[in-house]
């Protein structure tokens, strides 16, 4: 996919200078879906036993395979679900999809769009499934929250036709690419000669560094799981240590994931457009622990404290959850393949109209104005 995600143009004007330069900041409503060709293929991702669900994924799967003549890839286990594989209406369309199974089938280089059915860990699963380049998402708000979902669905047809034709606003939102290296561990085999121990000839071997990526929507949350001990981490940037972790744990989120866990935890709510990386503590052991922000692009690495007690765990977008021990790393920067997120209208109004409807963002009662009389008594 072609790369898109751009946060400042350098502009040369033809009446200055040719060693003058100006920087102009891109506007994010500038940030169009464009199409080299029309789209025929769309992958439907549908939240999983879900019976509200059924009725709206059929209705879009009609529509796409019928009347759109597109190719529709479903998630193997979405067809298991009773109510469709029984469903003898449906038989017809159901023939037409082609199916994957998650960490089993590579199908990043045949879909052109996304259609999420569900509330925002339907998106976040999405996100999930595309380690590189994403094809551009759209979102019904079908789950709980929403606060990543802003379409309705009472009238999809309108708007799947419009983000085909290539009407539509975008917001690229970052995602963090992470690498977690598990250190070796010494590995005991009986031998002729080698060391005796307990009566057995042994020989030590050291296995070789395990390490798995992942790509990252909302948060990194490392956290001191089952342990009652304060979680003890460091926290590096760039190769310098710059603090060191005492509490329940800490954040690191996108601006995407900054009105998700870390906004529980006290950080600000970042717009998914702003260039930066959250580090948020939780529940600190410390009054002046306050979260911060700094740039999209540094390398931050965490690791377990020499004199920490206990191991701590850690999880991607509250999936893939992990012990991490003495010696193992877990090392975050911003990733390369944003998630190019379909609007209803444009980033900013879709943004503050969520903090609004979601979470009721500076929602309080109106302040009464002063009658004239009021007004005099005020005066005196």
């Amino acid at each position: 996919m072609k790369k898109t995600m751009k946060i400042f143009d350098c502009v040369k004007h033809k009446d200055i200078p040719a060693a003058t330069w100006k920087w102009h900041i891109q506007d994010p409503a500038s940030q169009r879906l464009t199409w080299n060709k029309t789209p025929k293929s769309v992958l439907v991702i549908k939240k999983v036993r879900d019976d509200s669900l059924l009725k709206p994924f059929k209705e879009l799967c009609v529509f796409l395979t019928e009347e759109k003549n597109m190719i529709v890839y479903v998630e193997k286990k979405v067809l298991e679900d009773p109510a469709i594989a029984n469903d003898e209406n449906f038989g017809p369309v159901k023939k037409k999809f082609c199916t994957f199974r998650e960490d089993y089938d590579d199908i990043s280089n045949q879909i052109d769009f996304i259609i999420c059915l569900g509330g925002d860990g339907t998106l976040l699963y999405a996100s999930s499934l595309f380690q590189d380049s994403v094809p551009p998402v759209m979102a019904f708000h079908l789950g709980s929250l929403g606060f990543l979902t802003p379409f309705n669905f009472d009238n999809f047809q309108t708007q799947v036709t419009q983000v085909i034709e290539g009407n539509a606003a975008l917001v690229l939102r970052s995602r963090l690419k992470v690498k977690v290296s598990k250190e070796h561990k010494e590995k005991k085999t009986a031998v002729q000669n080698g060391v005796e121990e307990n009566g057995l000839m042994v020989k030590s071997e050291k296995e070789p560094i395990k390490q798995t990526k992942y790509q990252v929507l909302n948060e990194v949350v490392i956290d001191r799981g089952p342990s009652s001990y304060l979680s003890n981490v460091d926290v590096f940037l760039d190769g310098h240590l710059i603090t060191k972790v005492q509490g329940d744990g800490v954040i690191v989120s996108t601006p995407t994931g900054s009105t998700a866990y870390a906004a529980a935890a006290g950080a600000s709510m970042i717009h998914p457009n702003v260039p930066a990386i959250m580090i948020t503590p939780i529940c600190p052991h410390s009054l002046s622990f306050r979260p911060i922000v700094v740039p999209a692009g540094v390398e931050l690495k965490i690791m377990l404290s020499p004199d920490a007690r206990n191991t701590a765990w850690v999880s991607f977008d509250g999936r893939k959850r992990q012990e991490i021990c003495h010696g193992d790393s877990i090392s975050i920067t911003t990733s390369c393949y944003p998630l190019p997120s379909i609007c209803f209208r444009d980033p900013v109004n879709d943004w503050f109209d969520s903090l609004a409807e979601c979470l009721h963002w500076n929602v309080r009662k109106k302040q009464n104005y002063f009658t004239e009389d009021e007004e005099e008594e005020d005066d005196f």
